[in-house]
This record gives structure tokens, C-alpha cells and sequence, in this order.
């Protein structure tokens, strides 16, 4: 369902630009090729100013960074044109025909010793966030599933059941007794949700990346009941308080753009809080430092 409203919403832009173009061409006398150009410029620019306002307001309620994870212009350059990549390339090509780039999960018996891992997607997104990730995690011998939480907005206690019938699934399919939660963004929020109403018997671990456990100064702009529960200081936030599974871990960017003040926002009780620098929030999705990070996370003995 979410990778059809990304491909509406993508057609309707698309349209949009046609439409704008017909009228420039036949009425205001501009060359197709003038037309096109200007409708190029406008997808890239509009993706470009949604990406430099995260930034914008990030740095005006940005915490403290600790000295060894400060970055200078050129790191916060490159951090910036990362997560503009990111944005293009999840919300314009992988997200919206997410099915053709990832396929099914490959769900086989995980390796000895080891147990399988299931990804949790963060706001406004699908399981095609993990199209980089996914096969660098079976790449280091790790088996993985993947879910899509929807609707895209609603609250973000029912994701729980959705969640509860996919490890059941993956459990299921792999012979495995449990397996590791790994949710971004969102996707961690919804992850302990699943842990509050169902408890940890089915998770060995939860491992968060860039999450808002105590919420985000950003959320004031989103959509949605999930959005909302998602502001610092929430009725939901407040509540949301259950038992996390032994060696559960949350790993955060001191440059987050999207989950601020960072430190204050990201860290959380009882779990061994990883804090990382010159990483974006959707920049996370192609890390190697976020894949290392997440590898290293895993590995602990269950």
C-alpha cells in the first residue's frame, strides 16, 4: 500500500510538471526543451529545499557534539549532499517500485549460533529503505526480513499486530525460537511498542537507528497521529515504557537532521547508547559506518 501512494504521488508530480510544460510550450512560447529543463530543475530543487529546511532547523536546535565526533565544512558538505542522494533515490525510485528492487526476503535457517533479523522501517517509508543494507547484512551472514508499517499515517501502537504477525512469519519460515529487532527512525518506536503489548519472548535484542525516543523538535511539521505522538514530551512517549530485551542498543547521529536536540532525543534507558557522527538521518540507509555500527551490534553471543 505505501509503494502505491509513493507511485501517485510521484505521477501526480510528474503530471503536474507535464501540464505546466503543455501550457509553456503552446501558450507562453517556450521551446520543449526549455520546458523540460524547467521541470527537471523544479523536481531537484523542491527535493533540495525540503532537505537543506531539515538541515536549517536541525542547526537551530541542534545539542552539544562532543569534540572527537565534530566534522568541519567539507564533512558537513559531504553529509548534506548524502542525504539529498538518499532522499532522491529512496522517495523517487526505490520506495515507490519498492517489490522490484528488494523482492522477498530471503528467509533460510539462519547460520549456527546466530539468530534472524527483522528491519523496521521508519516515517513516510516502506521496506525499500533497506535496499542497501538488507544485502550487506547477508552479505556478512545474517539472515534478514523486512516490513512495511501501514497504514503510513496512523497511530503508532497499531503497527504492534502487523509486527507480531511478521516475526511470527519469520520465525516461522527460519526455525528460529526469537529473532533481532533493527528499527530506524520510526521504526524503532514502533518496535517497543510490539515489545509493550506483546513483551520480549520473540525478541532477543532490539537494536534502534536514529530513533526519537524522547522525540523530535521536527515532529511539529509531520502528518499524521504518529507524527504527533512523536513530539517531545507526547502523552504517548510518556507512556510508552516496557522491559527491553537484554544487550539492546541505540545508535545515533550527533548530525541527525530529522531526530533533535540528538543526544537528548536519541539516547535510551537501559540500552548501550552508540552515538556516531557525520551521518544524516536518511543518510543511514547507505552508512558504512551505520553497517559497521549495526554488524557490531549483532554479533553479541544469545
Amino acid at each position: 500500500m505505501a509503494a502505491r501512494q509513493f507511485r501517485w504521488l510521484l505521477l501526480g508530480e510528474l503530471l503536474g510538471y507535464f501540464l505546466l510544460g503543455y501550457w509553456l510550450v503552446s501558450r507562453a512560447g517556450w521551446t520543449p526543451l526549455q520546458a523540460g529543463s524547467l521541470a527537471l530543475a523544479s523536481f531537484f530543487a523542491g527535493r533540495l529545499f525540503i532537505v537543506g529546511l531539515t538541515f536549517v532547523l536541525m542547526l537551530q536546535g541542534r545539542g552539544v557534539v562532543p569534540a572527537e565526533l565534530r566534522i568541519g565544512p567539507f564533512g558537513a558538505l559531504r553529509m548534506v549532499l548524502e542525504e539529498y542522494l538518499g532522499f532522491v533515490v529512496l522517495f523517487s525510485l526505490i520506495q515507490p517500485f519498492e517489490s522490484f528492487w528488494l523482492g522477498p526476503d530471503r528467509l533460510v535457517k539462519p547460520a549456527a549460533g546466530r539468530l534472524p533479523v527483522l528491519l523496521i522501517h521508519g516515517y513516510q517509508c516502506n521496506r525499500g529503505f533497506w535496499f542497501w543494507l538488507r544485502p550487506r547484512l547477508e552479505a556478512a551472514g545474517w539472515t534478514v526480513a523486512t516490513h512495511s508499517l501501514e497504514p503510513v499515517f496512523s497511530d503508532i501502537d497499531a503497527y504492534a499486530e502487523g509486527i507480531a504477525r511478521r516475526i511470527d512469519e519469520v520465525l516461522a519460515a527460519t526455525g528460529a525460537p526469537r529473532l533481532i529487532l533493527v528499527g530506524h527512525s520510526m521504526g524503532g518506536l514502533a518496535s517497543r511498542a510490539y515489545l509493550r503489548r506483546h513483551g520480549a519472548v520473540k525478541v532477543a535484542r532490539l537494536i534502534t537507528l536514529g530513533t526519537p525516543h524522547h522525540g523530535t523538535l521536527l515532529a511539529s511539521l509531520g502528518l499524521g497521529p504518529n507524527a504527533r505522538q512523536m513530539r517531545i514530551g507526547s502523552p504517548w512517549l510518556s507512556a510508552l515504557a516496557a522491559p527491553l530485551p537484554p544487550a539492546s542498543v541505540s545508535i545515533y547521529s550527533c548530525h541527525d537532521n530529522y531526530v533533535f536536540p540528538q543526544q537528548a532525543c536519541s539516547t535510551l534507558e537501559g540500552a548501550n547508547n552508540v552515538a556516531i557522527g557525520g551521518v544524516s538521518h536518511l543518510g543511514m540507509a547507505f552508512s558504512p559506518r551505520v553497517l559497521g555500527n549495526l554488524i557490531e551490534a549483532l554479533e553479541p553471543s544469545v
